[in-house]
């Protein structure tokens, strides 16, 4: 049943408890960093091997979906600026139980992915110290970042300032001296013209199908400027401009640096799956130490993610004990910060390293197939609920339409297909099915859980 929840002032919805540290800049910056992960300078490589030259389509199908679904999530936080973001329409659209399964979700996945990251970033720098082991290089990341959500929100909003400008200057850079290779014109390299997309399906279109699902789990990490701008001077303000810069950024960063890529490097090369699309570009163009220059980068993006998603899980914990779903002692707050929900996210990721370590054939195994498909899970909650909150905003309060969807409710709609579009795809792939039916088996009992937690709330008149 729809929640009850009355609606709150657009400057604060999840109390008085958190800090608004965050500054526009941090805003601008975060959304920009935000769209760059390391699964696009790494992750890609397999697309490209699979697709071809089609990866670029792929990236460009899979960034219109994510620009709607950025469309449809900036009108409702822009209307409510939230800590829990998409978990908070959720319930306010569909009922408690729709923003319990979303948010225990998304938390599971964050603080799984802070450890993912760890293991990642750790693994680049073992590389440079062979010496050295690589928990406790992830430890050592885990308590750096820990601390700086523990102090206060403007120390997350610095790191993630320089980490985006670091990620948006090495792409930005790679696309100049793509662009000017391509065009002939960048000293001692020849332009390879056309002839490396001479054939744009080489393996058909199960090629492009499973460059396609690798592009849109490639765009996890745009949620988090919806979460931070509840914690920013101007929550309504810094929703709207990410998401009116969405569209360019998608189509810079990603479908970009994908055609580059394709047309430098041939999609064939073992160097594109062996050492990633963008060190293969960079060796082309020979730009020395390619190498280590993008594991640097890569290693930004690792750090960045971790940050961030430390950050992204404490505040969709806290706004959910705010809601009354999930333990009290989870949501005490002290200077602005929700310290426990940090420590309790970082604990969390830190046991899914060590489980990779374990038991990395079963546990470890199982939890990562858990939260393949829980980015769709998430998006389906998001467009289900902008198509009921925004006839109600239209209807109650029209003036909180800061940002309204495109062409509503059409495009909601096209945006919904297209995911189910992907969950049938995901189906049809025997490496992604059981990535699919695991994160299915995961969603029902948290909506079984948030379904009783429900009704027995109902009961005892709360």
């Amino acid at each position: 049943m729809p929640s009850t929840t009355p609606v709150e002032t657009p400057t604060d919805t999840d109390g008085v408890s958190l800090s608004h540290g965050l500054k526009q800049r941090h805003l601008s910056m975060i959304a920009l960093g935000g769209v760059i992960g390391a699964g696009l300078f790494v992750g890609s490589g397999a697309g490209i091997a699979a697709a071809g030259p089609s990866i670029v389509i792929a990236y460009a199908l899979s960034g219109l979906l994510v620009m709607l679904v950025m469309r449809m999530l900036g009108e409702m936080s822009a209307a409510y600026p939230s800590s829990g973001s998409f978990s908070s329409h959720a319930e306010r659209a569909i009922g408690p139980w729709a923003g319990f399964t979303a948010g225990w979700a998304f938390w599971v996945l964050l603080c799984t992915a802070v450890g993912l990251e760890g293991i990642g970033a750790a693994q680049i720098v073992h590389g440079w110290l062979p010496g050295t082991p690589e928990w406790a290089w992830v430890a050592l990341f885990m308590v750096v970042f820990c601390g700086t959500n523990l102090a206060a929100v403007k120390n997350f909003g610095e790191f993630e300032f320089w980490f985006a400008a670091l990620k948006v200057g090495a792409i930005s850079l790679f696309l100049v001296l793509g662009v000017l290779a391509l065009a002939g014109v960048l000293p001692g390299t020849d332009s390879p013209g056309g002839s490396n997309l001479t054939e744009l399906l080489p393996n058909g279109g199960e090629g492009l199908v499973i460059g396609l699902l690798a592009s849109v789990f490639a765009y996890g990490g745009l949620e988090t400027v919806t979460i931070a701008a509840a914690e920013s001077q101007d929550p309504v303000r810094g929703v709207a401009r990410a998401v009116r810069t969405a569209m360019w950024r998608i189509a810079l960063f990603y479908v970009g640096s994908m055609a580059v890529v394709v047309a430098l490097v041939p999609w064939d090369s073992p160097q594109v799956v062996e050492d990633g699309p963008y060190v293969a570009a960079l060796d082309r163009l020979g730009i020395p130490g390619a190498g280590q220059l993008m594991n640097v980068v890569v290693l930004v993006a690792l750090l960045s993610a971790m940050n961030a998603n430390i950050y992204g899980a404490s505040r969709i914990g806290y706004s959910l004990v705010e809601r009354g779903q999930g333990p009290a002692w989870l949501g005490r707050v002290s200077g602005g910060v929700p310290r426990v929900a940090v420590l309790v996210s970082s604990v969390f990721g830190f046991l899914c390293v060590l489980l990779s370590y374990w038991r990395p054939d079963d546990v470890f195994a199982w939890l990562l197939n858990m939260i393949g498909a829980v980015i769709l899970v998430v998006w389906i909650f998001i467009a289900v609920s902008q198509l009921r909150l925004r006839r109600r905003l239209e209807r109650e309060t029209p003036e909180r339409l800061a940002v309204r969807m495109w062409a509503f409710p059409w495009l909601t709609w096209v945006a919904l297909a297209g995911m189910v579009t992907v969950f049938v795809l995901m189906a049809r792939e025997p490496d992604t099915r059981v990535q699919l039916y695991s994160t299915g088996a995961m969603t029902l009992v948290l909506a079984a859980v948030g379904y009783a937690w429900q009704r027995t709330r109902t009961r005892a008149g709360r």
